[in-house]
Formats: structure tokens, sequence, C-alpha cells
């Protein structure tokens, strides 16, 4: 768009997130090409390869069905590091408390993300906290960075996807995203959607037994399951196609994005994981994933067709092709 102004969309991890990295952010500095943005920077330090990610979170409401906007920081940052192949090793936390936040609700957010530290096995070794008046920030924000170690030789990113790849997801889409949303607009829903936050390194950790067949990991989060295949399409210069009858949906999310007007392909998730493999390796991963109580709803939902073009493509119900672009704007605001 042309403006000089910063929008709400430019946090939505779409096409204008992209617009405001590729022309300002990234140029200005650091000048990392497309093909290298993943989740986590991959650094060589004397013979060793480490991970080294951060991310910051102002999710509304800090609380809501299945976490808050503490363990939602951890797991975030543990999945970041996992999606290069890294084995999480320390995180650090920066919180912003707005005057006159709840105590009693820090010490809830903190011991969250303790436990899910514990549980992710990682440390939280260093942070920072400081508190800004009334009204000059929204109760509480966080930032989490992380660091890891990758402890093989694999190569895994976005840029490696190759033509005849399948493309799995261990779950449902769209969780997170409507359970946030939810709670936000106090919906009275008959069930109980709650979200999908978890931290990914474990089950990661036992689909790198696949070796070379896995070629890209990534975490659907902002902008969803279409804006990250369309960001893997760009950076790997291939076209995808997307099977829509195999997509895995809890009827209680396709019925509140029915209801809504909200396309469940571009809702976020926060324990979600899409991997692309070899064709000769999908199925033993696909069993692997289902195996492990965060993918037992895996499923194969598409496919790199073609080099070149970038496209992705859903093959619908009906038999019709429709074209999937990244999010234009903001379809839920601060998610994560």
């Amino acid at each position: 768009m042309d403006t000089d102004l910063i929008l709400l969309g430019h946090g939505s991890g779409g096409r204008l997130s992209h617009q405001l990295l590729d022309e300002l952010i990234i140029p200005t500095l650091s000048g990392i090409p497309t093909s290298g943005q993943n989740d986590s920077a991959v650094l060589e330090h004397d013979g060793r390869r480490l991970a080294f990610t951060t991310d910051s979170y102002v999710v509304d409401p800090i609380f809501f069905p299945g976490g808050n906007i503490g363990d939602l920081a951890v797991n975030g940052t543990v999945n970041d590091l996992a999606m290069v192949g890294a084995e999480p090793l320390a995180i650090s936390v920066g919180i912003i408390l707005e005057e006159g936040f709840s105590r009693s609700e820090l010490g809830m957010i903190l011991r969250s993300m303790r436990q899910a530290a514990d549980q992710a096995g990682v440390s939280i070794v260093a942070g920072d906290t400081k508190v800004v008046p009334r009204g000059k920030a929204d109760r509480i924000f966080i930032n989490t960075s992380g660091i890891g170690v990758l402890r093989h030789s694999l190569q895994i990113g976005g840029a490696n996807a190759q033509v005849g790849d399948k493309i799995l997801i261990n779950g449902t889409l769209g969780d997170h995203g409507i359970a946030v949303m939810a709670k936000r607009e106090g919906l009275e829903l008959e069930t109980d959607i709650r979200s999908d936050c978890a931290a990914l390194n474990g089950l990661v950790a036992e689909l790198l037994d696949e070796g070379e067949s896995i070629r890209v990991l990534r975490d659907p989060t902002r902008g969803g399951v279409a804006t990250t295949l369309k960001e893997i399409a760009i950076q790997s210069d291939v076209s995808i196609t997307l099977d829509e009858s195999a997509l895995p949906l809890k009827g209680a999310v396709r019925g509140v994005c029915a209801v809504l007007g909200l396309d469940p392909l571009y809702v976020a998730n926060e324990g979600k994981v899409l991997v692309f493999v070899s064709p000769d390796a999908a199925e033993r991963t696909l069993a692997r994933m289902r195996m492990h109580p965060l993918g037992k709803d895996a499923a194969v939902i598409g496919e790199v067709t073609s080099t070149g073009g970038g496209r992705v493509r859903m093959e619908t119900v009906t038999g019709g092709m429709r074209a999937v672009e990244m999010l234009a704007g903001e379809q839920l605001p601060r998610i994560c």
C-alpha cells in the first residue's frame, strides 16, 4: 500500500508484513535474501551449528482456552528453533508491563512459562522487565529469544522443497486462532475449542530420523497454512497443489469460520508443523507423526507439483482449482 503509516495489517504475517520486511526492515538491517529467511538463523561457530531466534507476543486476551501469553511465548520460541532441526537449549524472556497489571496474573503467567520450558526441556537463563505508565501498553507484552544446537548435518529450510515432495501436517487447522478469537469476542460456543499451543521439538526430533528425506519444516502461525505455503513456494521457486478434502479440520472450527466468514487456511496455529518430505518417505513419516501425541490427526494435504512460479493452488471439494495467496490484510489481529 502507498502509505507512510504502519497499519495493523503489517503485523499479520501476510502480504503487508512481507512488504514491510522486504522493502524496509531486512534491507536496512541485514540484507538476508528471501531464500534464507527461515524461522531461526543457523550460525556456524567453532565447527558447530547453532540456531538463534527471537519473537514478541502481544496476544489479546492474555488468557485463552488452552493456554496464555506465557506458555505461548515459550512454545513459540521452542518451535521456531525446531523448525530448522535444532535442539532447543535456552531461552531469554523480556517482559513489558503496564502500570496497574495484576501481580497474581503475572505469577500465573510466569508459572506457565516455567512449566512449558520444563516440558520442552529448555532453560530460561536471562531476561529483562520494564514497566510503562497506564495507557502506554496493553497489560503485558513478552519477547522471547532462544538458542539451540543442530546435532546433525541436515539442511532444512524453506528453500529446499523439491518437485514430488509430499506436504504433511500433524493435525487440525485453525484451533488456536478460533480459540483466541472466541474468547476475545465472548462467543458462546456449544463445543470446546482450545488452542493447539504446544512445543513441537519432541515430534520434530523423531521426524529427523528420516534424514535427508525431510526437506522443509515450518509452523504455520500468523497468516495460517495458506500464507506459510506461499512463503515456501516463493523461497523454493516451486508450485504447490493442496487437496481441500484432505485438510484436517474440527467441525466446530469449520462452523465458526463459516458463520464469521473466515477462511481456516489463514487462521493461526501454535502447535502445528508443515513437513515437506520426499515421496518415498511420506508414508513412513506420516506413520511416525501419528504415533506421537501431537500427531494423531496428521494428514497428507498436498504436494509440490512443478518448478517455478511460486504458486499455491488448491483442488476444491467440487473439483475446481482455486488460487491460494498470502493473507492480504489482517483477518484476526493480535492472535499471538
